[in-house]
């Protein structure tokens, strides 16, 4: 899941717009963030299995990016972090924290809805959880779908961005919900591991960036 997360982040950020909404995707994609940086390291692994042709679904060992307790605990710390950075929220700081850690935690809660159970409770050798709604893709891709469509809604009803930037938030998730859609359906298999990690994490990173840059532009004609 993919757009899911965003859609997700965008349906939390919405309840506190004083800050950027692109600190809040990055918040719901965290826990990816975290798995394709582990990768990399050797610290977790992503298998591409014979028949990715036909499921298109990687499996993993990630107890430190997408274990329960793992979650909760860069949930805490993500929410945190955002908290005391922001000087100007003063007594809004704590509520800053719970919905950024929201949205962390948003990331593991679908995640298990979809995967195969292989997200661990603890560590790696904890019972392991997930609903698998992508082997009956499209269950999975509609939870995605709808996911997307609520965080839109809610996000662009009320928001203090310009019409412009409104735009470019509903064409940006809906090309990473078409994007999610190949992935589950049409797209080959990576070349490797190290090769899924890499542009995984490159496309994260620059998702993140732009919607932190479009949630920098404000309508003049809207207050905070």
């Amino acid at each position: 899941m993919f757009a899911g997360h965003v859609g997700a982040a965008l349906a939390i950020g919405r309840a506190e717009r004083r800050i950027n909404v692109g600190i809040f995707v990055c918040a719901g994609l965290l826990l990816d963030i975290v798995l394709w940086i582990l990768v990399l390291l050797g610290w977790e692994t992503v298998t591409i299995p014979a028949d990715f042709a036909r499921t298109h679904q990687a499996a993993f060992d990630f107890p430190y990016s997408h274990g329960l307790l793992s979650a909760i605990a860069w949930s805490a710390l993500f929410g945190a972090l955002v908290a005391i950075a922001g000087t100007a929220l003063r007594e809004a700081r704590m509520r800053v924290a719970l919905l950024v850690a929201a949205a962390v935690f948003s990331h593991w809660v679908l995640d298990a809805a979809v995967h195969v159970p292989e997200l661990p409770l603890a560590g790696a050798g904890s019972p392991k959880v997930g609903l698998a709604l992508w082997q009956h893709l499209p269950v999975g891709l509609a939870l995605e779908a709808a996911v997307v469509g609520l965080g839109l809604w809610l996000f662009l009803r009320d928001t203090v961005l310009t019409r412009a930037r409104r735009i470019a938030v509903l064409v940006l998730c809906l090309l990473l919900l078409a994007f999610t859609i190949a992935g589950m359906t049409i797209a080959p298999a990576p070349p490797s591991p190290l090769a899924m990690a890499g542009s995984s994490l490159v496309m994260v990173l620059v998702v993140c960036a732009l919607f932190y840059w479009l949630g920098m532009a404000r309508s003049h004609s809207r207050a905070d």
